[in-house]
Protein backbone atom coordinates (compact mmCIF):
# COMPACT_ATOMS: atom_id res chain seq x y z
CA UNK A 1 0.00 0.00 0.00
CA UNK A 2 1.48 3.46 -1.08
CA UNK A 3 1.49 5.72 1.71
CA UNK A 4 -1.45 7.98 0.31
CA UNK A 5 -3.86 4.32 0.72
CA UNK A 6 -3.31 3.63 -2.96
CA UNK A 7 -2.64 -0.45 -3.69
CA UNK A 8 -2.31 -0.12 -7.06
CA UNK A 9 -1.96 2.90 -10.15
CA UNK A 10 -5.33 3.15 -11.62
CA UNK A 11 -4.82 0.83 -14.23
CA UNK A 12 -3.25 -1.80 -11.73
CA UNK A 13 0.41 -0.96 -12.05
CA UNK A 14 2.68 -1.36 -9.54
CA UNK A 15 5.68 0.11 -10.81
CA UNK A 16 5.48 2.19 -7.25
CA UNK A 17 6.46 -0.41 -5.27
CA UNK A 18 9.42 -0.83 -3.39
CA UNK A 19 11.08 -4.01 -4.90
CA UNK A 20 14.51 -3.70 -2.87
CA UNK A 21 13.77 -5.88 0.20
CA UNK A 22 15.93 -6.78 2.99
CA UNK A 23 16.56 -10.05 4.58
CA UNK A 24 14.08 -9.16 7.03
CA UNK A 25 11.34 -7.88 5.53
CA UNK A 26 11.81 -11.64 3.39
CA UNK A 27 11.71 -13.50 6.63
CA UNK A 28 8.38 -11.78 7.60
CA UNK A 29 7.04 -12.53 4.64
CA UNK A 30 8.08 -16.10 4.65
CA UNK A 31 7.29 -16.42 8.04
CA UNK A 32 3.52 -15.04 7.15
CA UNK A 33 3.27 -17.01 3.94
CA UNK A 34 4.15 -20.86 6.32
CA UNK A 35 1.49 -19.69 8.69
CA UNK A 36 -1.42 -20.63 5.81
CA UNK A 37 -2.25 -23.40 3.49
CA UNK A 38 -4.53 -21.58 1.85
CA UNK A 39 -4.92 -18.44 -1.08
CA UNK A 40 -7.94 -16.29 -2.22
CA UNK A 41 -7.30 -14.38 -5.14
CA UNK A 42 -10.19 -12.32 -7.34
CA UNK A 43 -10.53 -13.42 -11.01
CA UNK A 44 -9.08 -10.09 -12.49
CA UNK A 45 -5.38 -10.55 -10.66
CA UNK A 46 -5.48 -14.49 -10.52
CA UNK A 47 -4.02 -14.88 -14.12
CA UNK A 48 -1.01 -12.26 -13.73
CA UNK A 49 -0.46 -13.74 -9.99
CA UNK A 50 -0.23 -17.73 -10.97
CA UNK A 51 1.71 -16.68 -14.19
CA UNK A 52 4.17 -14.61 -12.36
CA UNK A 53 5.05 -17.40 -9.84
CA UNK A 54 5.25 -20.40 -12.10
CA UNK A 55 7.41 -18.88 -14.89
CA UNK A 56 9.82 -18.64 -11.84
CA UNK A 57 9.40 -22.09 -10.64
CA UNK A 58 9.73 -23.68 -14.64
CA UNK A 59 12.13 -21.01 -15.45
CA UNK A 60 14.42 -19.83 -12.13
CA UNK A 61 15.40 -22.56 -9.98
CA UNK A 62 18.43 -20.36 -9.17
CA UNK A 63 16.83 -17.28 -8.11
CA UNK A 64 15.95 -16.17 -4.45
CA UNK A 65 12.81 -16.41 -4.98
CA UNK A 66 11.93 -19.66 -6.16
CA UNK A 67 11.45 -21.26 -2.47
CA UNK A 68 8.69 -18.27 -2.36
CA UNK A 69 7.46 -19.11 -5.91
CA UNK A 70 7.22 -23.02 -5.65
CA UNK A 71 4.53 -22.03 -2.16
CA UNK A 72 2.41 -19.71 -4.59
CA UNK A 73 2.26 -22.93 -7.23
CA UNK A 74 1.93 -25.52 -5.17
CA UNK A 75 -0.61 -23.74 -1.99
CA UNK A 76 -4.32 -24.33 -2.71
CA UNK A 77 -5.71 -21.34 -4.51
CA UNK A 78 -9.14 -20.37 -4.18
CA UNK A 79 -10.15 -17.89 -7.23
CA UNK A 80 -13.62 -16.14 -6.72
CA UNK A 81 -15.31 -15.52 -9.69
CA UNK A 82 -18.71 -14.95 -11.45
CA UNK A 83 -17.38 -15.26 -14.85
CA UNK A 84 -14.74 -18.41 -15.33
CA UNK A 85 -16.92 -21.90 -15.35
CA UNK A 86 -13.14 -23.85 -15.38
CA UNK A 87 -10.08 -23.20 -13.73
CA UNK A 88 -7.20 -23.93 -15.77
CA UNK A 89 -4.72 -22.54 -13.19
CA UNK A 90 -2.44 -25.46 -10.99
CA UNK A 91 -3.96 -26.23 -7.44
CA UNK A 92 -6.72 -24.16 -8.40
CA UNK A 93 -10.39 -23.66 -7.54
CA UNK A 94 -13.20 -21.62 -7.96
CA UNK A 95 -16.06 -19.76 -5.76
CA UNK A 96 -18.49 -19.17 -7.97
CA UNK A 97 -21.16 -18.02 -5.14
CA UNK A 98 -21.89 -15.35 -2.52
CA UNK A 99 -18.78 -14.14 -0.97
CA UNK A 100 -19.61 -13.98 2.89
CA UNK A 101 -20.89 -17.75 2.12
CA UNK A 102 -18.25 -19.11 -0.17
CA UNK A 103 -15.43 -17.12 2.43
CA UNK A 104 -17.22 -18.92 5.36
CA UNK A 105 -17.54 -22.34 3.49
CA UNK A 106 -13.54 -21.77 3.00
CA UNK A 107 -13.05 -21.05 7.05
CA UNK A 108 -14.44 -24.17 8.38
CA UNK A 109 -13.08 -26.63 5.59
CA UNK A 110 -9.45 -24.76 5.97
CA UNK A 111 -6.73 -27.29 7.83
CA UNK A 112 -5.26 -25.69 11.27
CA UNK A 113 -2.89 -23.07 9.19
CA UNK A 114 -4.57 -19.44 8.38
CA UNK A 115 -5.77 -18.30 4.86
CA UNK A 116 -4.22 -15.63 2.87
CA UNK A 117 -5.66 -12.64 0.65
CA UNK A 118 -3.05 -11.26 -2.37
CA UNK A 119 -5.84 -9.35 -4.09
CA UNK A 120 -7.00 -7.61 -6.37
CA UNK A 121 -8.43 -4.73 -4.65
CA UNK A 122 -12.26 -4.68 -5.31
CA UNK A 123 -12.47 -8.22 -4.12
CA UNK A 124 -10.23 -7.36 -0.97
CA UNK A 125 -12.52 -4.24 -0.77
CA UNK A 126 -15.07 -6.91 -0.55
CA UNK A 127 -13.80 -8.75 1.72
CA UNK A 128 -13.41 -5.51 3.87
CA UNK A 129 -17.45 -4.64 3.73
CA UNK A 130 -18.71 -7.96 4.64
CA UNK A 131 -16.34 -8.12 7.72
CA UNK A 132 -14.82 -11.38 6.42
CA UNK A 133 -10.96 -10.29 7.44
CA UNK A 134 -9.50 -11.41 10.92
CA UNK A 135 -6.11 -9.60 10.74
CA UNK A 136 -4.40 -7.31 8.40
CA UNK A 137 -0.81 -6.49 7.34
CA UNK A 138 -0.51 -3.70 5.42
CA UNK A 139 3.33 -3.51 3.83
CA UNK A 140 3.20 0.52 3.51
CA UNK A 141 5.49 1.58 1.08
CA UNK A 142 7.39 4.83 1.16
CA UNK A 143 6.05 6.26 -1.89
CA UNK A 144 2.90 8.64 -2.51
CA UNK A 145 1.77 8.29 -5.98
CA UNK A 146 -1.43 10.45 -5.62
CA UNK A 147 -4.46 8.50 -7.18
CA UNK A 148 -5.29 4.81 -7.73
CA UNK A 149 -6.78 1.39 -6.48
CA UNK A 150 -8.22 1.77 -3.07
CA UNK A 151 -9.38 -1.31 -0.59
CA UNK A 152 -11.20 0.98 2.01
CA UNK A 153 -13.61 2.49 -0.25
CA UNK A 154 -16.51 0.88 0.65
CA UNK A 155 -16.47 1.38 4.31
CA UNK A 156 -17.90 4.38 5.99
CA UNK A 157 -16.40 3.67 9.32
CA UNK A 158 -13.84 1.12 9.93
CA UNK A 159 -11.47 1.25 13.28
CA UNK A 160 -9.04 -1.40 13.95
CA UNK A 161 -6.84 -1.99 16.54
CA UNK A 162 -2.72 -1.95 15.58
CA UNK A 163 -1.36 -5.19 17.56
CA UNK A 164 2.59 -4.81 15.65
CA UNK A 165 4.19 -2.48 13.61
CA UNK A 166 7.78 -3.69 12.16
CA UNK A 167 10.14 -1.09 10.55
CA UNK A 168 12.55 -2.57 7.93
CA UNK A 169 15.56 -1.09 5.98
CA UNK A 170 13.94 -0.63 2.46
CA UNK A 171 11.33 2.12 4.03
CA UNK A 172 9.12 -0.47 4.29
CA UNK A 173 6.68 -0.43 7.45
CA UNK A 174 3.86 -3.41 7.92
CA UNK A 175 1.38 -2.95 10.46
CA UNK A 176 -0.27 -5.31 12.04
CA UNK A 177 -4.28 -5.04 12.53
CA UNK A 178 -7.02 -6.68 13.83
CA UNK A 179 -10.58 -5.51 13.49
Amino acid sequence: MSIDGFVGRPDGGLDWMTWEMDEKLINYINQLTDSVDTILLGRKMTDGFVSYWTDYVKNKPESEEYPFAKKMVDYPKVVFTKTLDTSSWENTTLAKGDVVEEVNKIKNQTSMKDIIVYGGAGFVSSLIKNNLIDEYHLFINPTAIGKGLEIFKEVEKFSLKLTESKTFDCGIVVNKYQP
